[in-house]
């Protein structure tokens, strides 16, 4: 229970070794944390000094909605953290607070709002069936994330933020780049910057081109002074990021499918289940490595009776709290009946995931198209011999070898 009386010291530092995890395996570190107690402290690969991690789904929810808590002031700060370059430039969005991310939220709000997200659910089914067509024509075997889930993914992404399509190669490529903690730092970050220059002269080119791609809002944005010209090549940026990323999610949920027939059974007899299945799925396949950006604690907050002093470094962790048996009763078990599923697969409070309407969409309309499409979908390799990314801050199989 979260207490306001300061009546424990501080756990020792656990150091978070870059683990190889295959598959859905839960990070064997976390599991141990999680074990000790509601809080710890722990140090991550990069970085400098250690920082406070919160585990329990009521303390994540609580830190995320507190304004006690800065995004902002992690800026410049050599935070301890799971990539050497996975530090975000202050402007981005995931670094800003209060008033600054609502209003910079609110230049994308056409994109990813309810009605932007319908009107692209359309397009991006035709898109999905004919890919889907095009690799029946082919015959099997086949690999369903190069065949299908990767072209998907950055069609949608580029489509929603108007990156033409000469383009959209080295896109996937910086992309990819930046998600890695494979590649030296140098090349991540040089990534980065030539994603946001991309983005800057996308941005001061659609001013007045009244579209509905993210560029065109952004660019709208800018000359209506709503957002400075140079917030927005970095809100560009992490939003092409976070859309391509989604490939990971779509390539874990069809591992975990292929896997169970009998998840897989129920869902094709019972079609009105799916987007509940979907929802259970991203409570339960760990979505990314570690943990994601950190908040620094603005005054003393005491927690479980442990100080958190003002200035310390604060990591919440969403894939532990979606395993917390007190919300989330036999949290280990894939269960398409669980009804509530208060997850937080795409985080929470203000910096909630923008995009997560076009996760749902992406992964919904991925099992709705297979399963439609390709009854006799199976995997055409054991579980084991599925090879899953090196180094990735999102966890995604390299190749889904498949048959049919």
């Amino acid at each position: 229970m979260t207490t306001s009386e300061e009546t424990l010291g501080a756990p020792p530092v656990r150091h978070w070794p870059a683990l190889r995890l295959a598959g859905v395996d839960f990070d064997p570190v976390l599991a141990e944390l999680m074990r000790q107690g509601p809080i710890n402290r722990i140090q991550l690969p990069n970085g400098e000094g250690w920082a406070w991690l919160l585990t329990r789904h009521d303390d994540v929810r609580l830190v995320t909605e507190d304004p006690r808590f800065s995004r902002a002031e992690v800026a410049g700060r050599q935070v301890t953290r799971w990539a050497a370059h996975f530090a975000p430039r202050p402007g981005a969005m995931p670094l800003a607070d209060t008033p600054d991310h609502a209003r910079l939220r609110r230049a994308l709000a056409p994109a990813f709002d309810v009605p932007g997200i319908a009107r692209l659910r359309a397009t991006a089914r035709r898109k999905l069936e004919a890919t889907v067509d095009a690799v029946l024509r082919g015959g099997p075997p086949a690999d369903l994330v190069a065949r299908v889930l990767e072209p998907f993914a950055v069609t949608v992404i580029c489509d929603l933020m108007g990156v033409p399509e000469a383009d959209r190669e080295d896109m996937r490529v910086r992309t990819r780049r930046i998600l890695s903690s494979a590649e030296d730092a140098e090349a991540g970050e040089r990534a980065e910057r030539e994603m946001t220059a991309y983005f800057a002269q996308a941005v001061a080119g659609h001013r007045d081109s009244g579209g509905e791609d993210v560029v065109s809002l952004l660019g709208a944005a800018v000359g209506r002074g709503d957002i400075a010209a140079e917030e927005a090549p970095a809100l560009a940026a992490s939003l092409q990021v976070g859309g391509e990323a989604l490939t990971h999610n779509t390539g874990r949920m069809c591992f975990v499918l292929l896997s169970r027939p009998d998840l897989v059974a129920r869902l094709r007899e019972d079609p009105g289940l799916r987007p509940r299945a979907v929802d259970e799925l991203l409570r339960y396949i760990p979505h990314r490595s570690a943990v994601g950006l950190a908040r620094i604690a603005r005054e003393d907050v005491v927690l479980h009776g442990v100080r958190i002093r003002a200035g310390d470094p604060v990591y919440v962790s969403y894939l532990a709290a979606n395993r917390d048996p007190d919300v989330f009763p036999d949290p280990e078990r894939i269960d398409f009946d669980r009804v509530p599923n208060p997850h937080l697969a795409f985080g929470h409070g203000a910096h909630s995931c923008v995009g997560a309407g076009l996760a749902r969409l992406e992964a919904e309309l991925v099992v709705d198209v297979l399963l439609g499409r390709v009854p006799g979908l199976r995997p055409a390799v054991p579980p084991a011999e599925v090879c899953w990314r090196r180094g990735a801050l999102f966890r995604g199989p390299e190749a889904l070898p498949v048959t049919w």
